[in-house]
């Protein structure tokens, strides 16, 4: 076995495994259930992982493929219309079979007729790229995995954990500072080194102009400020349809906060917590964010803005719930929250879909969203970099979601 071959087994078994440990604190109900539309169960998302290297690599490539189960490819598309028929997303919560244990012999299955499809083509370029995009993938998924579980628990009026640790009270957080950037002629996107998705690319050259950007997250204490002054009863400081939100009743205060006994708390992965002041605010819409930067007399930045400033910014892995800052250069970019900026989700200059089903990946969700910069505290190990393109309805909040702001 060549050292290339090697690294790339130690890679798959590493992620694949790790999937099935972030379902181990769950029972087989939590992972049936779905608790929204936008959410899936954590039993699918252990199969749907799976379909995608039965789909893109096995089907095209094993020799007398056959599949584990014909109904599984219905069952476990996502949205890859150019491969058939999809299950309806919404009604995933429904599929009480097939059961865990068979979905687990389901990935077991498919992981070993990978090994063994590697084995016999150690030197096949484009095999090693698929699998490495099956495992980017596989990230993508581990990380909604997580904020799925989250959405899911806090409609339990018990607030269940999915971890039984508590959270450690923070200090008192660096004061917002600036950084100061002179812009200029940019090249954005990604650089050709390591792995990349396809809307991070073609790199271009684009022109920023100086600006600053603030040096930490927008800690919870300082939104409850927002809230405190009455921010979400004035219309001046929202675009329309966050403002349709709030007066439907929809937008309050960050997705889980939660008033008890006169006391503020948030639900968190490690249950209900007291919201601690020095934390970074989360799970706030690309409206709230808006509408808070207005307040404050700034805004989001843009992704080219944010890109340009994280260029040589290290980067840090998250631990299932935003930290606060520490001091010193330009904290939290990384591991923390994703950070709305003020850029529509849009192709770059030149930029191409692959050929195929695998080309609906990115590109034809270019429309009606918009981007964030950085990763959260549910990003996997490895998974994030400067140039990376998240995405999402403005007005989503069950994602790690936070605000850093621009001048």
């Amino acid at each position: 076995m060549g050292a290339a071959e090697h690294r790339m087994n130690l890679e798959f078994a590493h992620v694949r495994q790790r999937s099935v440990h972030l379902a181990e604190p769950l029972s087989a109900e939590d992972c049936c259930a779905q608790s929204m539309p936008d959410a899936s169960p954590v039993k699918w998302h252990l199969a749907h992982t799976t379909w995608f290297f039965e789909t893109f690599i096995l089907e095209p490539r094993e020799s007398g493929f056959r599949p584990f189960h014909p109904a599984f490819r219905v069952l476990f598309n996502s949205y890859y219309n150019g491969v058939g028929a999809k299950h309806p997303r919404p009604r995933r919560g429904l599929l009480t079979r097939p059961a865990l244990d068979e979905v687990l012999a389901y990935r077991a299955d498919v992981d070993a007729r990978i090994a063994r499809l590697v084995a016999a083509a150690p030197h096949d370029a484009a095999l090693a790229a698929l699998v490495q995009l099956g495992l980017q993938h596989e990230q993508q998924h581990q990380e909604l995995l997580l904020t799925d579980v989250k959405h899911l628990l806090a409609q339990n009026p018990l607030f269940p954990a999915y971890h039984d640790s508590p959270l450690a009270a923070s200090a008192d957080p660096a004061p917002m500072n600036w950084a100061s950037f002179d812009g200029g002629l940019a090249e954005i996107g990604h650089d050709g080194r390591g792995f990349a998705f396809d809307n991070e690319l073609p790199r271009h050259r684009q022109y920023v102009a100086p600006f600053a950007l603030a040096a930490r997250l927008v800690t919870n204490g300082e939104y409850l400020e927002f809230v405190e002054a009455g921010g979400y009863r004035d219309p001046e400081l929202w675009l329309a349809e966050g403002w349709d939100q709030v007066c439907a009743g929809e937008l309050r205060h960050p997705l889980y906060w939660v008033e008890e006994g006169g006391r503020r708390l948030e639900f968190t992965l490690h249950g209900l917590q007291d919201l601690d002041l020095a934390r970074p605010v989360t799970h706030v819409s690309m409206f709230e964010a808006d509408a808070y930067a207005r307040w404050r007399g700034a805004r989001l930045p843009t992704e080219a803005e944010w890109e340009f400033a994280a260029r040589d910014v290290a980067i840090a892995c998250g631990d299932l719930h935003p930290r606060a800052a520490g001091s010193g250069g330009l904290a939290q970019m990384f591991g923390e929250c994703w950070q709305w900026t003020a850029s529509s989700y849009a192709p770059y200059p030149g930029f191409a879909p692959a050929p195929g089903a695998l080309g609906e990946y990115n590109g034809k969700f270019m429309v009606n969203q918009y981007v964030l910069r950085g990763s959260s505290c549910a990003t996997p190990h490895g998974h994030a970099r400067a140039s990376y393109r998240n995405f999402f309805p403005a007005g989503a909040r069950w994602q790690f979601t936070g605000i850093r702001l621009a001048k």
